[in-house]
């Protein structure tokens, strides 16, 4: 019977060891998932429905972090231009510096002569709801529109300013990659444009969320260790006093 105790405790023993190690692993995942996330993305609250169906009015998203350089056709951005208000707005960019825009053809926009698909748009919809003049697209700057055509203060409500309606780069300071309220998830990657160019990647958002939860678990699960260790040492104890009194 000494012989088992002594197994039991070095059981015991190395079994607080892993437990006090996946917790300790699961704070630095947990903690750590959220610090890099709070590093990356910012939120915000998108307050109309120029981005509908994509993102609608109220909706929360998630915006990583970038630099005006790395923006692609496709990329639904979050920027800030004096002339359209200097307040941060959300619009997915059509065209890039070098591009020529124009709409419609056969109810498509085309950029670089190419028709554009679209299937962000709302269900029948048109690509634009007035005509888009042939514009070339300034080197470093950006034409952007809303998803929701017809309701949306975009590049075509500013054609006549300088630039026909584009910002610069630099304006831009994230890409929303996910709508987190309601849970929507990850935004479709913008396919149509691949043929003019690549595409951005999403961001490292499902990343940042694994660590999370993988940390989460692994806290939950470590501190769960020491009272379903405890019980089944008691049970073992009462099963071991029966066997002695029996066998006396």
């Amino acid at each position: 019977m000494s012989g088992t105790r002594r197994t039991d405790e070095g059981h015991g023993r190395l079994g607080s060891k892993l437990s006090g190690l996946a917790v300790a692993l699961g704070c630095v995942l947990f903690l750590g998932g959220f610090a890099w996330g709070a590093v990356v993305y910012q939120p915000y609250t998108v307050p109309t429905d120029s981005m509908a169906p994509t993102i609608a009015s109220g909706d929360r998203v998630l915006a990583e972090r970038i630099d005006g350089s790395e923006v692609r056709r496709g990329d639904v951005v979050v920027f800030k231009q004096a002339t359209w208000g200097n307040m941060p707005m959300v619009k997915r960019v059509v065209a890039v510096g070098g591009d020529t825009v124009a709409c419609c053809t056969q109810d498509k926009l085309t950029v670089n002569g190419k028709k554009i698909d679209e299937p962000y748009l709302p269900k029948g919809s048109a690509a634009e709801s007035s005509t888009i003049p042939s514009i070339e697209v300034p080197k470093d700057r950006l034409f952007l529109l809303g998803d929701e055509r017809s309701g949306s203060l975009d590049s075509t409500a500013h054609l006549t300013e300088a630039g026909n309606g584009t910002v610069p780069r630099g304006a831009v300071s994230a890409r929303v990659d996910a709508v987190a309220w309601p849970m929507n998830g990850m935004l479709d990657r913008p396919t149509g444009f691949e043929p003019l160019g690549g595409i951005s990647d999403p961001g490292p958002l499902r990343l940042v969320l694994a660590a999370v939860v993988a940390g989460a678990v692994l806290v939950l699960g470590g501190a769960a260790y020491g009272p379903i260790a405890n019980r089944s040492a008691r049970r073992r104890s009462r099963t071991g006093a029966g066997e002695r009194a029996l066998a006396g």
